[in-house]
């Protein structure tokens, strides 16, 4: 067998925790940060599928070497005093999440990691088991299932398993696309966003914009355009918008192949050459403000708008912390630790 890394002493009460899973960010808004972050996402062959002979020189000869300073000035526009956005915002989720569980009996631990960077997937199911967990839910943080997002999570968990002789038992929440109480927060969050600044009028446009896909991927199997449909179709639904008055886009496009239309990008100046006078745009695919949200649609996005001549434009923020979220989040996870038992576990978080 693959070599093991050594076992802590058995436990003999059963532990449960869960594993909030979320993409990555760099440790710091600099180009050294963001060339560490970049080689570790871009290597892996679910996220760029392209043959390592072509795809080598072209990481190592252009895109570290150049995109990591771009990058790191795009970061450096969103960071705050608590660092990034995406960490703090995830790391908080988890601690409300086992307070919320916790008010309703489940006594479970709750942790995070990232996918890329820090703290790392490996690491703190390292400390878990050493800690007395023997059930594991992790649970990334996508609504809708990607191989090169929510796939990757998976992967990670499998090559820890693979060196782990005292494997402990394993759950994973695939997707939530649908989830009701997903779709509740995100509506409710929409509403508010009307409460403070009105309701949209006929000339006013929603916008869901979800992270791009190459459409290859897609091609191939990959049912993440069909999710983003079914979650942006029902949250219209629950707001009562016709169709005219919703769009879904796809942004962070890379490079020059054809990725899932429409751009958001394009979008956006389209509207405003056409006389929408205002826009409100949602990111429901991110459950935690980030680079994708903060930069490219509330700074980009809303530049893009405003100087093809558009009107109002409001980016409506990711759920993060929001109570119908995370509420949301403690049915989903009570859903998938059914049948547990959730002893107090040894960690906290």
């Amino acid at each position: 067998m693959p070599h093991s890394r050594p076992e802590p002493p058995v436990q003999h009460l059963p532990a449960a925790a869960i594993v909030l899973v979320n993409l990555g960010t760099p440790d710091a808004p600099t180009a050294s940060a963001l060339r560490r972050y970049l080689k570790q996402f871009l290597v892996d062959p679910r996220v760029v599928e392209v043959p390592r002979a072509l795809w080598w020189p072209i990481l190592h000869g252009i895109i570290l070497p150049f995109r990591a300073k771009r990058s790191a000035a795009k970061y450096a526009a969103i960071w705050q005093a608590e660092g990034s956005p995406l960490r703090f915002h995830t790391e908080r989720q988890a601690k409300l999440l086992q307070g919320f569980l916790g008010e309703r009996g489940q006594r479970v631990a709750v942790a995070w990691a990232m996918r890329y960077g820090q703290p790392s997937l490996g690491d703190v199911l390292d400390r878990l088991k050493a800690e007395g967990v023997d059930r594991i839910l992790l649970l990334p943080l996508y609504p809708q299932y990607a191989a090169s997002t929510s796939a990757t999570v998976v992967d990670e968990a499998c090559r820890w398993l693979l060196q782990t002789r005292n494997q402990p038992e394993l759950r994973v929440v695939r997707a939530f696309h649908d989830h009701p109480g997903y779709l509740a927060a995100l509506e409710q969050s929409v509403r508010r966003h009307w409460q403070r600044h009105g309701p949209l009028a006929a000339d006013g446009r929603l916008l869901m914009s979800f992270h791009g896909l190459p459409q290859r991927s897609v091609d191939l199997g990959d049912p993440y355009r069909g999710e983003c449909e079914q979650t942006g179709q029902l949250l219209a639904e629950r707001l009562q918008l016709p169709a005219g008055q919703t769009q879904i886009c796809f942004q962070s496009r890379f490079g020059k192949a054809a990725w899932l239309q429409p751009y958001t990008a394009p979008t956006l100046h389209e509207w405003a050459r056409q006389g929408v006078r205002r826009v409100d745009v949602l990111c429901p695919g991110f459950v935690a403000d980030c680079l994708e949200t903060l930069e490219e649609i509330a700074l980009e996005g809303r530049a893009s708008f405003l100087q093809a001549g558009g009107g109002e434009y409001h980016y409506i923020p990711a759920l993060n912390e929001d109570d119908a979220w995370l509420r949301a989040l403690a049915d989903l996870a009570e859903q998938h630790l059914a049948g547990w038992p959730t002893l107090p576990a040894a960690v906290t978080d």
